[in-house]
């Protein structure tokens, strides 16, 4: 609609006013409501409005109803509506459309779709952060008002879907965590993971050689969504996975989970594809004869073993899930039988999970598709 040739642009800084946030006297700050809502930065966000934690009674920089409040330091480009008069620190800036060049959707798709340029302009060592000047310069397609309300009510549309995709997905796992409570959560039976698996172990400890292309060397990253993916960036030969894979022989049924950062996510083995790992995943080869793997993945999920697991990890810069406390974890272990009814309730949420990622996925390519043809 806008990308074309001879497409004229105008500056952000010609369509909006841009107040950059500063920081007020910390004693000013308290949690009783005296003042006005005090934002610090994309901590404070919501999905469309931040969330007050905090209030400020002597403000420096104020943003009012209808404003852009716009992340400017790492993470940068994130964005929220303003609801009500709010004083901004440091980490944001409040853009006022002039309402007489451009609509507020129309500015707020568009800094959507600059993310990335944003973020690519970003400057300083500890927290990257983009200045007045980056924000001044952001080029915006000089188009109609009707061209405007367009593309916004497009975009709007599709990421409507998009999150309605997403609360389906979140429903679902909410529905498979509840039917285990239903199923198993007066089991008496209580096990160690170390009675219930053969090997518990971690991924490699010296980083191996790497090559350009071969067998996936896959990170904490690769465990998404509770499940493997192997989009791996590090790469090992043949030669390095024979001698790896003797510390962890990987078969499909085996479950593996996170253990540094984003820990306590467990993922099953579920193709034989060759893949290794780094010591920050774990690794569980469940003992098949008294517990099923589905039902495992479960489990860990559940929230009395992720309670134990928060309660279990150490370090205070780096939280880490030691192996010491894996294995100390207390799992409730029904009967087979009972474990596997739960299983086929759970490969039916699963087929249906796989159809509303599906869904998301080509809504999102869309989404990506309308964003690169009105902004480039």
């Amino acid at each position: 609609m806008f990308v074309g040739i001879m497409m004229e642009y105008i500056a952000l800084n010609d369509v909006c006013k841009i107040n950059m946030g500063q920081s007020p006297e910390s004693s000013s700050y308290n949690d009783i409501g005296d003042g006005i809502p005090f934002f610090q930065g994309n901590a404070d966000f919501g999905e469309r409005y931040p969330v007050t934690r905090v209030w400020c009674n002597a403000p420096t920089r104020i943003a009012n109803a209808g404003d852009i409040l716009i992340s400017v330091r790492a993470p940068i480009g994130a964005l929220n509506f303003v609801r009500e008069q709010c004083c901004i620190g440091r980490g944001l800036a409040a853009l006022t459309p002039d309402q007489t060049k451009i609509s507020s959707e129309f500015v707020y798709w568009l800094l959507k779709g600059k993310n990335a340029e944003l973020n690519s302009k970003g400057t300083g060592s500890t927290f990257k952060a983009i200045s007045r000047k980056v924000l001044e310069e952001t080029l915006v397609p000089n188009v109609s008002f009707e061209q405007q309300r367009a593309c916004a009510m497009n975009l709007e549309k599709v990421n409507s879907i998009i999150q309605l995709r997403k609360q389906e997905l979140k429903n679902l796992d909410t529905l498979m965590k509840a039917r285990f409570i239903e199923m198993f959560g007066n089991e008496q039976r209580k096990v160690k993971m170390r009675e219930i698996c053969s090997i518990i172990t971690d991924g490699t400890h010296q980083p191996p050689k790497f090559v350009d292309e071969g067998i996936p060397f896959i990170f904490v990253s690769n465990i998404t969504g509770n499940e493997v993916t192997y989009d791996a960036e590090k790469f090992i030969d043949e030669k390095t996975y024979d001698e790896l894979i003797k510390r962890t022989p990987l078969e499909i049924g085996d479950v593996i989970l996170s253990t540094v950062g984003s820990y306590g996510h467990p993922a099953v083995v579920k193709s034989d594809r060759k893949f290794l790992f780094q010591r920050h995943i774990a690794y569980l080869k469940p003992k098949r004869d008294v517990v099923n793997s589905e039902y495992l993945h479960s489990a860990i999920l559940s929230a009395g073993v992720q309670r134990q697991i928060d309660e279990g990890v150490k370090g205070i810069a780096q939280k880490t899930l030691n192996l010491s406390a894996i294995k100390e974890l207390s799992i409730p272990l029904p009967s087979m039988r009972a474990q596997e009814e739960f299983v086929i309730f759970k490969a039916q949420v699963d087929k249906s999970k796989v159809a509303v990622q599906k869904s998301l996925d080509e809504t999102q390519v869309l989404f990506d598709a309308l964003m690169q043809k009105y902004f480039g």
